[in-house]
């Protein structure tokens, strides 16, 4: 309820307590800066356990408020705490959205800068990185700056993202406004060929999932205004109430009936995983997807991420390091069909996801780069200054494991790898 006025004058304090809290630090006794967010608030399954260690904290948990919405420069300014559910509430109702919406609503911008952030749009727009303008970040000396990628912080704004925070703390991010419509014209289908040098041709919205080594769906998605979703003969889908089956388990029906066209409202269309965790939840409450549950408790889904890790036992967290595998290969477009292969013959892990994303070529070689020489031979998806790369996203038990054959998940992450 705070007016932007108000939040930018809390930010401007927060930072100043930020950089107080720095200079205090004694570099020969105090140690590597450490934020105070406890391990088991991260999204992701991996044991942070080098913030056992105690080094020097800096406590970041007020960086939490969108502190501006520039509908002229298309630019939105916000804290790195803000999730993908609190901005999509703030800028759809606007007809307005990030050029990346990373799908779960629990991740966060500053997560998605300093790791990795792809969605369906990442085919035109590349990663959650590529769509920032600038970074508010606080060096370990205490100095605020202002990095873009023409002024005299140049290097540091193009070594941010990937750095998993260790060049410095990010406190705001000006992140690219695209403009959107009411619903999302998803079209479901076993196969898709799309034209990627003609922009009338190329969707807002791709991605896959590949349920077998032999059936997959693909999905492309339009913004469609209300005129057009209302049409006659035109279908309406809500994928979010919390009594539907789940987002995958809805798309994996292109299977039997074919290909298909719905219009799904815009914001519920970004957030279409959050409900199952992409497809976790079927192993989190096996029982969660049987209509009783559905129609009596499942407005209670999904769990948050991070309760159940501060409240999983030891058992439980050994599991999900030896038995389980949450990953993400980024692959050229060209070698999607040899990362498919090797997952199935080592991991057996099915549904995948899949989604393309653009690999831009910087003026600076970064952590993440296209291959050297790409522009030279285009394969499909390539233009002289971006690389198509694809997100091949294993998020599930493999199948030995559900057969009672040995899997060692930290070898075979090794191997991956390799």
């Amino acid at each position: 309820m705070k007016s932007y006025k108000q939040r930018q004058k809390e930010h401007e304090e927060n930072v100043q307590k930020v950089v107080k809290r720095l200079k205090q630090r004694n570099p020969l006794k105090d140690g590597l800066v450490c934020t105070t967010r406890k391990p088991w608030i991260a999204v992701g399954m991996r044991n942070v356990d080098y913030k056992r260690a105690r080094h020097f904290e800096v406590d970041l948990s007020a960086f939490r408020n969108v502190l501006e919405i520039d509908k002229e420069r298309m630019i939105a300014r916000v804290e790195p705490l803000v999730n993908m559910g609190q901005i999509t509430r703030e800028t759809v109702p606007m007809n307005l959205s990030l050029a990346v919406v990373a799908e779960l609503d629990d991740l966060t911008v500053g997560g998605l800068i300093n790791s990795y952030g792809i969605e369906g749009s990442s085919h035109t727009y590349g990663l959650s990185s590529d769509t920032v303008v600038a970074y508010e970040i606080v060096m370990a000396d205490g100095q605020v700056v202002r990095a873009t990628k023409d002024n005299e912080y140049s290097d540091l704004f193009y070594a941010i993202p990937w750095s998993q925070g260790t060049l410095g703390l990010l406190v705001s991010a000006e992140i690219k406004l695209i403009p959107i419509k009411e619903y999302m014209k998803v079209t479901y289908k076993p196969v898709v060929d799309l034209d990627q040098d003609n922009p009338e041709k190329v969707p807002d919205i791709v991605e896959a999932m590949i349920y077998t080594s032999t059936e997959g769906v693909m999905m492309t998605g339009r913004y469609a205004s209300k005129e057009e979703a209302k049409k006659k003969r035109n279908v309406i889908k809500s994928v979010g109430w919390w009594f539907k089956p789940w987002f995958y388990q809805h798309a994996q029906t292109a299977l039997k009936k074919g290909e298909f066209v719905e219009y799904i409202p815009t914001r519920e269309y970004y957030h279409r995983h959050t409900r199952c965790l992409y497809w976790e939840g079927k192993l989190i409450l096996p029982f969660a997807d049987q209509w009783w549950f559905r129609f009596l408790l499942c407005w209670m889904m999904p769990p948050k991420v991070s309760l159940l890790k501060a409240t999983q036992g030891e058992a439980i967290r050994n599991y999900y390091h030896e038995m389980h595998v949450i990953q993400d290969m980024l692959v050229p477009l060209y070698k999607v069909g040899d990362a498919l292969e090797w997952v199935h013959r080592q991991m057996e892990i099915y549904p995948i996801w899949l989604c393309p994303h653009r690999l831009f070529k910087l003026p600076v070689k970064t952590m993440v780069y296209p291959e050297p020489g790409f522009e030279h031979q285009l394969r499909q998806g390539d233009t002289r200054y971006a690389q198509m790369y694809t997100d091949v996203g294993e998020y599930y038990t493999p199948g030995p494991v559900f057969r009672g054959e040995v899997f060692d998940g930290a070898e075979a992450v090794r191997r991956m790898e390799n």
